[in-house]
């Protein structure tokens, strides 16, 4: 792995709500200490208080208008969709978070990495659901990408050490990774990087769907991520499925996820043929979840399915395909797309 990992100590405490979770690595201290005044100290004492540049720029996000500066060095995200739109305008942050169901940053980041900035070496400072607060203070930030729906709370604590931007939260669908990429390339002064990927992607979806028209490809998709209890069915309101029927198939979940939910509860093989469509894309996380797809593909109920029998189930990184999202992983998806249906 080529990212330096810094280890999470969890604290007893509860989480601080809202998914997320700031911790403190545990070191002895008085009575009298408490984290959000100690952060602060240490904050002073970095020099890191939310200086303003004299081309300082506002932005409108969930947590009100913030001002950013108009050349952030020291950025530090908190989101795979922030890191990938950083990466996409050509900004390497210096710290990130773990993918889903991994110890570092997703395989298509890593190869990202590799590729064009090969000495770049962000650290990790967190997990999907659970940020260091040190670890982030480590890397003294001036700009800090976090995800939506952040708590105030930790927005409080967090907007400490630098400005601090969250998207407005939107209802879930297939193309938020738009707008939050656009207002992650303003916060980084590179608004006309990202709405250049943006377009990159529109562009090449257009042209996969005219392809795909011409081989005469067509037909419904489903997205079903492998998970040791059972597979679950991903909605169509997420980034990947957005994808997929951007390119001109139709996306189904066979009515199985809620209107608000982003996958169904796991299945049990025997109802697997509810999402028999004509074409299946199979995603797991982990070792543990292809194990887990493998013992399955052996039962009666999985070769039962029409996508089985014609040779029409593609197996993709669960990582990318249902935890990322930004212009880099719509591209890499595309990419998978590309190479299933138009070998």
């Amino acid at each position: 792995m080529r990212l330096k990992l810094i280890n999470i100590h969890r604290l007893s405490s509860p989480s601080l709500g809202h998914g997320t979770r700031l911790t403190l690595k545990e070191r002895p201290m008085s009575p009298s200490a408490f984290p959000r005044r100690r952060v602060a100290g240490l904050a002073l004492l970095l020099g890191l208080a939310a200086a303003q540049s004299a081309l300082a720029t506002t932005l409108e996000t969930a947590h009100g208008p913030v001002e950013v500066g108009d050349d952030p060095q020291r950025v530090v995200t908190l989101y795979e969709g922030a890191l990938d739109a950083a990466l996409a305008g050509g900004v390497v942050p210096l710290g990130a978070v773990t993918t889903r169901g991994g110890d570092g940053v997703a395989g298509y980041i890593d190869d990202y990495l590799d590729a064009r900035h090969p000495d770049a070496e962000p650290a990790i400072v967190g997990v999907v659901r659970e940020i260091n607060l040190e670890a982030v203070l480590a890397q003294r930030p001036d700009l800090i990408l976090a995800p939506p729906q952040l708590a105030d709370e930790q927005y409080a604590l967090l907007s400490r050490l630098a400005p601090t931007v969250v998207p407005p939260t939107r209802p879930l669908a297939a193309d938020n990774w738009k707008h939050e990429a656009r207002l992650y390339g303003q916060a980084l002064g590179r608004e006309a990087q990202l709405e250049a990927a943006i377009a990159a992607v529109e562009e090449r979806a257009q042209a996969l769907t005219e392809a795909l028209a011409d081989a005469e490809v067509s037909g419904e998709v489903s997205l079903v991520r492998w998970m040791p209890q059972g597979p679950l069915v991903m909605s169509e309101r997420l980034f990947a499925s957005g994808l997929l029927a951007a390119t001109g198939l139709t996306f189904s979940d066979g009515d199985l996820v809620n209107d608000r939910g982003v996958h169904s509860d796991p299945l049990s093989l025997e109802n697997l043929s509810r999402v028999d469509s004509d074409w299946l894309f199979l995603a797991t996380l982990n070792a543990d979840g292809q194990e887990a797809l493998e013992a399955a593909r052996t039962s009666p109920a999985f070769e039962r399915l029409e996508a089985v029998a014609n040779d029409r189930v593609v197996p993709v990184d669960g990582q990318l395909w249902t935890s990322a999202n930004g212009p880099l992983a719509a591209q890499a998806i595309l990419d998978d797309i590309e190479a299933a249906l138009l070998p």
